[in-house]
């Protein structure tokens, strides 16, 4: 048997980024985490109790990247029907971007921009973060027929 690293919380998702990690790794290995290794609720709320740590002085990169994690929460708690933990409420995380934040590559796209814009769940829409509807596609789900 062999044991579980340390868990990929979203404040070490945003640790990850702010070090320059690629942001898609480090929300990899926290949606892994969140889906498969700790599906529990109390599991759950642990990976998002802590909240991340926007710098004083923080790039238009790294503003987004904490919308994009404090979206993640929400969604992320609303779907599991567990509470959000209330940083994610704070103005850092909640103002909306002055400039929209597409995740995909192809957003240079205007229609890929446009359906990014209908899909985006809500807890993505309202901090001005556009992402696909399956942003966090739960591969551990079964299947039924």
């Amino acid at each position: 048997m062999f044991a579980i690293d340390t868990p990929q919380t979203i404040k070490q998702v945003y640790q990850d980024i702010k070090n320059g990690d690629d942001p898609w790794v480090a929300i990899g290995d926290f949606s892994h985490d969140w889906y498969g290794n700790y599906p529990e609720a109390a599991q759950r709320m642990a990976l998002v109790s802590e909240p991340i740590a926007i710098p004083a002085v923080a790039s238009v990169e790294l503003r987004q990247w904490a919308a994009f994690c404090a979206a993640s929460v929400e969604y992320l708690c609303q779907e599991a029907a567990i509470a959000a933990p209330s940083w994610i409420h704070n103005s850092s995380y909640t103002l909306s971007l002055e400039e929209a934040f597409y995740t995909s590559p192809l957003a240079y796209k205007q229609r890929v921009r446009e359906r990014l814009e209908q899909e985006a769940p809500e807890a993505f829409r309202k901090r001005n973060v556009f992402c696909s509807e399956r942003i966090y596609a739960n591969k551990y789900a079964r299947l039924t027929i």
